[in-house]
């Protein structure tokens, strides 16, 4: 939630400059803002307090800033969090973000699970301290009003956990693209198209959820021909630093009895892609939602 530098700081990007509303009020970016909201299990989530000169200083928000041109919302809001306290980009996964859109400013709060331990670092004097806080202490802080208005929401969501379950031999089958003669190789092209999705996002109307994008882990069973010859490596997209939420799973025997074993030991939300009559039947009753195969070639097909 930081938007504005030290008074005669360098502006150090065409993206640092106030833009403002027709009725004069000021917001900082030229290309919109973004922030990051850090939640840890088992500490709360990473607040900073922000510095007397700036907007709203001395009041308790997010690290974030001004995005660059051209750069994407989760880009900017990692890169200021990293700037601003040092968050790593290798210890987080992406959950979701909410967008506030003006018209001609927007402003994206880019909600990450810290997966592994680290301790965040005061590296700019955009900052007077940064603390990790459990949920329930948050709103006795004195905080940015912006982040005040979005946190109850964002509370609500922040432990939700969405995992998609491929039955990928039903995925990729379902199109007669000749996958039937060599039906490896027509898995790893798949689950390396599922890593680019994974990074990518979800509409979270395709999930039936709040707010504007997610990222699900995604767990692949694959079966027959195609087991033992995929990783999770197979899913990793190249010049991401972020963790891409796939895992591969090789069902020892039916590939519809390790989807319901799977889905059996998850917690949170679960969507099982497949157009198995049968096997929809067997996790619905476990609590999973269900979508077609083309639901997911569908969105396949979008990411390129």
């Amino acid at each position: 939630m930081t938007d504005a530098h030290p008074p005669g700081g360098p502006v150090r990007d065409a993206g640092d400059a106030w833009v403002e509303s027709g009725d004069g009020r000021k917001y900082w970016g030229r290309f919109g803002a973004a922030g990051l909201l850090v939640h840890d299990r088992e500490r709360g989530v990473l607040l900073q307090h922000r510095a007397g000169w700036s907007h709203f200083g001395g009041t308790w928000g997010i690290p974030g800033g001004a995005r660059h041109q051209f750069e994407s919302a989760v880009d900017g809001a990692v890169r200021e969090s990293h700037e601003e306290a040092g968050v790593p980009a290798e210890s987080i996964e992406l959950r979701f973000d909410s967008v506030l859109d003006l018209g001609f400013w927007s402003y994206t709060t880019v909600i990450v699970e810290a997966v592994e331990p680290f301790e965040p670092v005061v590296s700019d004097p955009e900052s007077i301290a940064l603390a990790w806080v459990p949920l329930a202490e948050v709103e006795a802080l004195p905080l940015h009003p912006g982040f005040a208005d979005s946190w109850p929401g964002l509370r609500s969501q922040l432990e939700r956990r969405v995992t998609v379950v491929v039955d990928v031999a039903n995925v990729v089958g379902s199109r007669p693209d000749g996958w039937w003669k060599d039906r490896a190789g027509a898995a790893q092209r798949f689950v390396a198209r599922l890593g680019r999705l994974a990074h990518e996002g979800l509409d979270a109307q395709a999930l039936d959820l709040d707010f504007n994008r997610w990222w699900p882990a995604y767990v692949a069973v694959v079966e027959g021909q195609a087991r033992g010859v995929l990783t999770d490596d197979s899913a990793r997209e190249p010049g991401h630093e972020l963790r891409a939420g796939v895992s591969v799973v090789d069902a020892v025997g039916s590939g519809d009895d390790a989807i319901v074993d799977v889905v059996r030991e998850l917690d949170g939300a679960v969507v099982v892609v497949t157009s198995d009559r049968e096997l929809r039947e067997r996790v619905e009753r476990l609590g999973a939602t269900t979508r077609g195969a083309g639901w997911l070639m569908d969105l396949l097909d979008a990411t390129g």
